[in-house]
């Protein structure tokens, strides 16, 4: 192990500057193989709000840039592994002299460490996988989302970090969560996988004993080498429990269901969430009402999408997906029960031309609806470039 801790840190400095595009593969003398991947991805992205301010900015898109680092090896008829995935953007946040300013630091250059886990492969085929890596709950909404190759809605057009895509626009976001999860083989038809993961505050729920837990169900056709057709379908779930000073519980509970079906050059992905306790944008955020009593606000939402591919190369996309946030209680200075607080809703365009195996040109323009928590009514437009290696 102390060869493939060397080996690591000088692949950090060396391996960026030969490695080819779809990744770079090292055999170890130990036995093991180490493996260097990503993607850059940079977007001129113009916001317009209706009646209010219009902004241009160079940034980052949904997906964050990539540079991940993975070394695997078999011992004792276990398949092992350990992954680094070290995720940036290109942008500072509020402007570009932010790193002039004294104690400040380049919010879009600071290492971002969203992946950090080890796996387990088990000779049945199941896998451990212990770290920090994509939350299970909802996690196939967003895969499956084309936003993910694009932009999105923006959030803040000035700031650091990533776009929204469809986060809060028609699922709430998995995150990069601390787990402990146990998966199917990926070679079985029906794949399940459970996890404990790291618990959320929510609201003044501060107290949690025991772990989150999320979990998903997902089937696919069988498909041969000649298959135009293919199916998936899934469906997930999470609950988490906390309390607050006062010894009150507040169960937090989620449920989901997709589908995705490839029929020749069409595509198709319709998906769905409900929930109480859970939020509407980011997990757990704004998830309890403001009264006396809190307890936790009902949530809902969606989104459906069709691709066309054109020649092999190109393909149109349009989505349409939405998120709504109700009222959990009636107390004093608290929620109107049921009342609605947020519901954030976005139409989607888009043109993905994958110009080489590596680079890929993407254009969208959004739409987005802010109908009640009094934000901002806004068109996004934007073009740009993402290269896998």
């Amino acid at each position: 192990m102390k060869r493939l801790t060397l080996l690591l840190l000088v692949a950090a400095f060396v391996v960026p500057r030969i490695a080819q595009a779809q990744g770079l593969t090292m055999q170890m003398s130990n036995g093991w193989k180490f493996t260097f991947a990503g993607n850059i991805n940079a977007f001129w992205v113009y916001t317009s709000d209706k009646g209010g301010p219009s902004n241009s900015s160079i940034r980052t898109g949904l997906l964050p840039t990539f540079a991940t680092f993975a070394a695997t090896g078999k011992e004792a008829g276990m398949d092992l592994g350990v992954h680094f995935g070290f995720a940036p953007q290109i942008q500072n946040g509020g402007n570009e002299h932010d790193q002039f300013v004294p104690g400040s630091v380049q919010a879009g250059a600071q290492i971002d460490m969203r992946q950090v886990f080890m796996t387990i492969g088990l000779k049945n085929g199941m896998q451990i996988l212990a770290g920090r890596e994509l939350g299970v709950f909802q996690r196939q909404n967003i895969l499956n989302d084309r936003t993910l190759f694009g932009v999105g809605a923006v959030g803040d057009p000035q700031g650091g970090g990533t776009t929204l895509g469809r986060i809060g626009y028609g699922y709430v976001y998995p995150n990069f969560n601390a787990q402990i999860t146990l998966s199917s083989s990926p070679r079985s038809q029906v794949q399940w996988a459970i996890g404990a993961f790291q618990p959320s505050v929510v609201g003044v729920f501060g107290e949690t004993a025991i772990p989150r837990i999320e979990g998903e169900l997902v089937w696919k056709n069988k498909t041969t080498a000649r298959s135009t057709n293919k199916f998936m379908v899934w469906v997930g779930g999470e609950w988490q429990s906390a309390k607050n000073a006062a010894d009150v519980s507040l169960s937090s509970t989620g449920v989901t269901a997709g589908v995705h079906a490839d029929i020749a050059d069409l595509s198709v992905v319709v998906s769905a969430y409900t929930g109480k306790g859970i939020g509407h944008i980011l997990g757990m955020l704004n998830a309890v009402g403001a009264g006396a009593t809190p307890a936790g606000r009902p949530s809902d939402g969606g989104y459906a999408q069709v691709t066309y591919k054109m020649g092999g190369k190109s393909t149109l996309g349009v989505s349409w997906g939405i998120s709504r946030l109700k009222g959990a209680d009636d107390g004093a200075g608290g929620d109107v029960t049921d009342a609605p607080i947020a519901e954030l809703s976005m139409f989607t365009a888009g043109i993905y031309h994958q110009w080489t195996k590596s680079l890929k040109l993407v254009g969208e323009v959004s739409r987005e609806r802010n109908d009640l928590s009094g934000g901002a009514n806004r068109t996004d437009v934007s073009a740009g470039f993402m290269l896998f290696f």
